[in-house]
């Protein structure tokens, strides 16, 4: 990787816990994750966007706070699946709706995304938007089985962009996932109307990370016990 271009939009936490560096989806400027971004920095975690760009926001991060993370939403996600078979220096990654069966430069409809007024706002203005673009592919199963990392997935059960369980077969071939439905979620997992309870998981899940395992709880209700 030799690109060392800049994020197109930061979040710094004040006493850095870790670093995710967010790659967009088809068609998303940087103001599509705003909320996102502030939401996770406020836990400690510098968030930086990357306008559909998975080089360089892994190029970006090898040189920033670990635990390093790499996000990527819709074909963001695939990217970021791309680089970290390739060997991409990071430590994690999280997606959200993952794309499958990808037509091209075809745009999903707002409504087909999200159900969250905010958001919907959002994707309505110029600043959130590009001129189309075409998806990138998902890798075959045999180079998603080189990522070396744990990756969390988020997807929506109602998404009709990237079926559920299309995607859940696709991402099987992952060896350390963990796949977390939105109950009757839209495309933009990481956006819509659960985006509270899924930016809490993320929060857990890289407190998890910051311990050096992500099966490993951090809490858990009294009396119970993990199994050796």
């Amino acid at each position: 990787m030799t690109s060392t271009s800049s994020p197109a939009a930061l979040w710094s936490a004040a006493r850095v816990r870790g670093t995710l560096a967010v790659v967009t989806g088809r068609g998303e400027r940087a103001a599509v994750y705003e909320r996102f971004g502030k939401r996770i920095s406020a836990d400690g975690y510098t968030v930086a966007i990357f306008e559909a760009d998975a080089d360089a926001a892994a190029a970006w991060l090898a040189a920033v706070d670990a635990p390093r993370v790499l996000v990527g939403s819709d074909s963001g996600a695939a990217s970021v699946l791309r680089v970290l078979a390739q060997g991409a220096s990071a430590d994690a990654a999280i997606i959200a709706g993952t794309p499958v069966d990808v037509d091209g430069s075809t745009q999903p409809a707002d409504a087909e995304r999200t159900a969250c007024p905010l958001h919907l706002g959002v994707l309505g203005t110029e600043a959130a938007r590009t001129a189309p673009v075409a998806a990138e592919q998902v890798p075959a199963s045999a180079d998603l089985a080189a990522v070396a990392v744990p990756v969390l997935a988020f997807h929506g059960s109602a998404d009709t962009v990237s079926p559920i369980t299309e995607a859940s077969s696709v991402l099987s071939a992952v060896p350390d996932l963990e796949l977390i439905e939105t109950v009757d979620g839209l495309h933009d997992a990481l956006n819509d109307q659960s985006h509270r309870s899924v930016a809490a998981s993320i929060v857990l899940w890289l407190e998890r990370l910051r311990g050096g395992d992500v099966r490993q709880p951090v809490l858990r209700r009294s009396g119970e016990r993990v199994s050796a």
